[in-house]
């Protein structure tokens, strides 16, 4: 929020002295108030607080992209269906007061508890998550599903990932012999 010329100086709202600063005070009222439409592919319509809304860069670029002149228009997300939609509507509303909800900073803590209740879906839903919170760039809830994922990898071989995550081998043995003997070296850490 600006509040240009009241920087460093006293601040009352009743002075005629300052009334830029009451122009950005009733602008931040009113922003707490106002709701924003947002629609999904799937056509499913979602009404949702400003400050949980502009936990998305994407969006709170659209939404200063328009300014003033915006109206009760929805503002469509056609890579993101309804059901995603909700749970990412579900992780901003958690975090909309969170500065530090950047849960998967320290990669070595596990993630956590509402994170990982967060993330106990299947594993087309989660990935559907991980590609949502990409598109509409909220990196925290991006981080915490990516260490989700890495998580289920942790300490499983090749042939370990490629069964959870119905991934085809097709390495002929000979390259995958090569591969094995190019990084020998990340076998040594286990």
């Amino acid at each position: 929020y600006e509040f240009g010329c009241c920087v460093g100086k006293s601040f009352f709202l009743n002075s005629s002295e300052h009334n830029c600063c009451q122009d950005s005070v009733v602008k931040m009222a009113a922003e707490g108030d106002r709701k924003v439409k947002l629609t999904s592919s799937d056509m499913k319509e979602f009404e949702v607080p400003m400050a949980v809304a502009k936990m998305s860069v994407t969006i709170k670029n659209m939404l200063d992209d328009l300014g003033d002149d915006e109206d009760d228009n929805p503002i469509p997300l056609p890579t993101v269906t309804g059901a995603i939609l909700e749970k990412v509507i579900q992780y901003c509303t958690h975090y909309k007061d969170d500065a530090s909800s950047d849960a998967a900073k320290d990669k070595e803590s596990p993630l956590k508890p509402w994170d990982q209740d967060f993330v106990k879906v299947d594993q087309p839903m989660l990935f559907e998550m991980i590609l949502a919170a990409n598109f509409l760039d909220i990196k925290p809830m991006l981080d915490v599903t990516c260490k989700a994922v890495a998580e289920m990898i942790k300490g499983k071989t090749p042939e370990e990932i490629r069964k959870q995550f119905n991934i085809k081998n097709d390495f002929t043995p000979e390259e995958e012999e090569q591969v094995r003997e190019e990084n020998a070296w990340c076998e040594d850490g286990r």
